[in-house]
């Protein structure tokens, strides 16, 4: 598809238009493109298992996160509400010597490794398959496309794309980097994999890395590298079941646009009903790739199922 940097309004009704899977499968859907994730997929995904290796793609959840307020975003606060203190003097009145700890955490649903649900972006005031966005997500939450929907669902084979190995430098693309339908395939080419209906795309970009390195910076928010707009038809025509990336925002930031926000995301959610992560930590994972060869696995990365929430926090576990 064409970009026109000066027209996002129209460049996105186009994108939205020919891209849009509503009704597809039927005005009561809840799941989106996890509906292209079914049990034959889950069992292509199992026998994709060889030494049992395992990895979490999650960042760690505790203050030393990327968050900076933004939208009223912190990092995770993490409180102890009885400590081996309290039991050792004897506050817990707990008989015959028990003692025991417990403990709670505040944080926003999407300040780390997370899913943005179907209810979390709209189009000119619509959600996924039309609904109207001021009657399906309120003060109550999600009432329709909720993410606990989800929670079953999201396990299958998992592909990951390590775009910044295969196209960037020192295993990292810049910052304002657009990844294109090209570098995807070309990607997919050099590791010797394919990607297709059901699967669940992990692009790693490198962006993770250098925070890491460097410092947070401006990783919440800022510059980034990202998959470009131009990408919605392969969204869509590959009939994925979701995608994750290593970065906050998953497309290119800044925008392609001369004046938007997140474009990509107002075609990708409400439109396409893609489910997508941000923030995962996709470096052990990748460095294990390379080493084998073997770009495909079983992933288990499964929602908290919080009613109504319209994202979720998750511990993703790829299986090798």
């Amino acid at each position: 598809m064409t970009l026109d940097r000066t027209d996002p309004e129209g460049s996105i009704a186009e994108a939205a238009k020919a891209y849009s899977n509503w009704g597809r499968w039927g005005a009561d859907d809840v799941l989106g493109t996890l509906n292209f994730l079914d049990e034959a997929k889950r069992r292509e995904a199992a026998a994709l298992i060889r030494r049992g290796a395992s990895f979490s793609l999650a960042q760690s959840f505790d203050m030393n996160g990327p968050q900076k307020g933004w939208r009223r975003r912190t990092n995770p606060v993490h409180t102890m509400l009885d400590t081996g203190t309290d039991a050792a003097l004897g506050l817990q009145g707990f008989p015959h010597g028990l003692g025991g700890a417990d403990d709670v955490i505040a944080m926003p649903l999407q300040c780390s490794t997370q899913w943005d649900g179907l209810g979390h972006i709209f189009d000119h005031g619509k959600t996924w398959n039309g609904r109207d966005a001021a009657k399906t997500v309120t003060s109550e939450g999600d009432l329709v496309t909720g993410i606990e929907h989800m929670a079953p669902h999201v396990a299958g084979r998992g592909v990951l794309l390590d775009v910044g190995r295969t196209i960037g430098e020192d295993g990292e693309l810049p910052d304002g980097f657009a990844i294109t339908e090209g570098h995807l395939t070309a990607t997919a080419e050099a590791q010797g994999v394919s990607v297709g209906r059901g699967d669940i795309v992990l692009v790693r970009t490198g962006q993770l890395a250098r925070a890491r390195r460097d410092g947070w910076g401006d990783y919440a928010g800022g510059p980034a590298p990202g998959l470009s707009f131009t990408t919605a038809g392969w969204l869509h025509g590959s009939e994925i079941a979701a995608i994750a990336t290593d970065t906050w925002g998953f497309e290119v930031r800044p925008n392609e646009f001369d004046v938007a926000f997140q474009p990509l995301h107002q075609v990708a959610i409400p439109n396409i009903g893609l489910l997508i992560g941000e923030m995962w930590d996709l470096d052990a994972l990748a460095e294990d790739c390379a080493a084998d060869g073997a770009y495909e696995f079983l992933l288990v990365a499964a929602p908290l199922p919080i009613t109504g929430a319209v994202g979720s926090p998750i511990n993703p576990i790829a299986v090798k």
